[in-house]
């Protein structure tokens, strides 16, 4: 009897321990989750990541690349009366020590969401695009782009600096390749062998120039050979003017057929906002990475009449070389998020990726009208007159692609 009483008695304590602890894992994500609403809600810009160690006594893990966040977890974990041992990480981590910046050397490199190659694909680097290195996982770096983007990706597609060899390499002589795709020869001939594909807007460091041929550096210490008729000095690329609608269409229409690939920003593939922002980038603009993204920049166009987008309000006030945002849920949900972008050129056609890079119509009627995205309209910003402004960025002027003034 004495043995049955025990047993009860070690029941019911085992199972309030296990409840409070349960109560208490519940009550502890909920403020973690909390925290990470209010300092690191976009996880495509923001990295935020906690680990429960032990929760008697509580321990947390927390790794981020906001400051905000890891302090206001420390805080909220005092106000609710949490005892709790907080290792904290701020991102870029220790363990880089002091290469803590990177450089492409990929025609094309492919980032992804998490470190592994089955993870759905975020976005893509060009050779010689410049990250800041966050941190290492499993043979991927997580870096940020010059678009603010977080994403994973192949450490053998990434050479490393630290600040002051990144800092040399900015001012050095570069070029930059202005034909879709072409070649890296091994010599000054085209009759050699390949060293490497290219693509519009890889960079390279200049080591000689002849008539014909550039040799050029990677980012990896490689050297070949590119054509002087595919490529521009980088400084001069960088002296153009502000483009306008003209130049924005001429980039556009020169990528017609491409075809889509979700994650895409080259010539290789592109997706609907990596087409708009491979358009205005060949033009020395830098532009958010998504259309949700996009669609918070710039000046707004006149589109509506009253909370809906009127298309002859459209017809009239549209410029070439706006972008026009859709949503797929229009219609059927509150403020349906934005989920798809294209460029205007006038008359009522914009040029899009969808499919592949094309021409469509707003206009019943017309041949290449496209019914679904003229329904899922829902707003068009002005890019050209506001460039500087929030989110248009020079290239000229973005301290990952030139020295701090």
């Amino acid at each position: 009897m004495k043995k049955l009483l025990l047993n009860i008695i070690l029941f019911f304590v085992c199972f309030e321990v296990a409840a409070t602890t349960l109560a208490d894992s519940a009550g502890v994500w909920k403020l973690i989750n909390e925290v990470q609403k209010k300092y690191a809600a976009d996880k495509r810009t923001a990295y935020y990541k906690v680990n429960i160690e032990s929760y008697e006594p509580l321990v947390l893990k927390v790794e981020s690349s906001e400051p905000a966040a890891i302090e206001g977890l420390k805080f909220d974990l005092y106000k609710q009366g949490l005892n709790a041992v907080v290792r904290e990480s701020l991102l870029p981590v220790k363990d880089l020590g002091d290469k803590t910046w990177g450089l492409a050397t990929l025609s094309v490199c492919n980032n992804r969401f998490a470190p592994d190659n089955a993870a759905e694909m975020a976005t893509q680097l060009l050779l010689g695009t410049p990250v800041q290195l966050l941190k290492k996982e499993r043979g991927y770096y997580l870096v940020r782009s010059p678009d603010n983007y977080l994403s994973w990706t192949d450490d053998t597609g990434i050479a490393t600096f630290n600040t002051e060899e990144f800092q040399k390499y900015q001012t050095a002589e570069k070029i930059v390749v202005l034909v879709e795709y072409g070649q890296v020869f091994q010599n000054a001939t085209e009759k050699s062998s390949q060293v490497s594909d290219i693509v519009a807007g890889d960079i390279f460091s200049v080591l000689e120039k002849d008539k014909k041929f550039y040799k050029v550096r990677y980012p990896d210490n490689r050297t070949g050979y590119i054509r002087v008729k595919d490529a521009m000095p980088y400084k001069d690329w960088l002296a153009r003017p502000d483009p306008g609608a003209k130049e924005i269409l001429g980039t556009a229409r020169s990528l017609m057929g491409v075809p889509y690939l979700w994650g895409g920003t080259s010539s290789k593939g592109l997706d609907c906002s990596g087409f708009t922002k491979t358009s205005y980038f060949l033009n020395g603009i830098m532009l958010p990475r998504d259309a949700s993204q996009q669609v918070l920049c710039g000046d707004q166009v006149d589109v509506f009449q009253g909370d809906s987008v009127s298309l002859e309000k459209a017809l009239k006030n549209l410029k070439a070389g706006d972008l026009l945002f859709f949503a797929a849920g229009k219609n059927r949900v509150v403020n349906p998020r934005v989920t798809h972008t294209a460029i205007y050129i006038g008359e009522g056609k914009f040029i899009q990726s969808a499919g592949l890079v094309r021409v469509s119509s707003l206009i019943a009627g017309s041949p290449d009208y496209d019914s679904y995205q003229s329904r899922t309209l829902v707003n068009a910003k002005r890019m050209l007159t506001v460039i500087g402004s929030p989110g248009i960025t020079r290239i000229a002027d973005h301290p990952f692609y030139t020295p701090e003034k």
